[in-house]
């Protein structure tokens, strides 16, 4: 799920990235009478003795801050939604009668084999190889009173009878509960004008042009310009700062697994619409 602080550090992120394109440790993007500006870029409001500090350096902050009180914008049904389905990394391949396993594996995945109408499944745990996939089917086999022999990733099942095998990975799903929308300050404290406006326009314009923000849980906040300020603090000649205050519309999700079947039929039967397998 998306909270308030997955997105400051998206924002963190992208304006990072826009200040120094190619990436922190190389000089930013910034110039001032010809030389590279240092900048800060980080989450919540500056402590004073520090940021006093870095603008008598010549070093400009850039914070990311919530402004004002989120609001509920919930507008969408609550449906289960299947995100984008991926490929089991494990691989299997029948030739005659031998099973042999190849690739790698992952948990949540599923190794199954078919024999003359039975079915044996084996969910992948973290840490199996692929060895440890093929030995824990031959022992569902061997269970079964089948005649099997072992090598390696390799199953051989000598009796001539029909087999198949497949291999399977569990989808994610997530529905949207609740949509909010929160207001983010994006400060520019910097120690000359000059930099103050070039860092904040810089900004502004790379946010205008992304009116999605990709968040950590892997949606998506709609990005909106909500206000801004200018504010030169007399009493502190070497402060210039500018505020950028964003909107972003974002969801809190709830996500589940959608188990795969491996063999066998499904039904639509759970009240989420979650396919519900029968593995055999």
């Amino acid at each position: 799920m998306a909270d308030q602080s997955d997105v400051e550090n998206a924002l963190v992120a992208a304006v990072t990235f826009t200040l120094y394109p190619s990436g922190s440790s190389a000089a930013s993007l910034i110039t001032c009478d010809g030389v590279a500006a240092t900048i800060r870029v980080y989450r919540g409001w500056p402590v004073a003795a520090a940021l006093h500090a870095d603008l008598a350096s010549g070093t400009a902050n850039v914070s990311i801050f919530p402004s004002g009180d989120p609001h509920a914008t919930t507008r969408y049904p609550a449906n289960w939604n299947v995100t984008t389905a991926s490929k089991p990394t494990l691989t299997v391949s029948v030739a005659g009668g031998a099973v042999t396993f190849g690739g790698s594996t992952a948990a949540g995945q599923m190794a199954g084999l078919s024999v003359a109408g039975a079915t044996y499944v084996y969910l992948i745990q973290s840490g199996d190889t692929i060895a440890l996939v093929a030995a824990a089917l031959a022992a569902q086999l061997i269970a079964a009173g089948l005649l099997v022999q072992i090598s390696g990733a390799t199953v051989t099942i000598p009796s001539g009878a029909e087999l198949f095998a497949r291999v399977e990975q569990a989808q994610s799903a997530y529905q949207e509960t609740r949509r909010q929308r929160q207001s983010f300050r994006v400060s520019c404290w910097c120690p000359a004008p000059l930099m103050r406006d070039q860092i904040a326009s810089t900004i502004d314009a790379a946010v205008a042009a992304m009116p999605f923000l990709t968040l950590a849980d892997g949606t998506s906040a709609r990005i909106t310009l909500a206000g801004g300020a200018t504010i030169d603090q007399s009493e502190n000649a070497t402060l210039y700062r500018r505020d950028l205050i964003y909107a972003a519309d974002y969801a809190t999700t709830l996500t589940a697994a959608q188990p795969a079947m491996v063999f066998g039929t499904g039904t639509l039967s759970s009240p989420a619409g979650i396919l519900s397998p029968l593995l055999g």
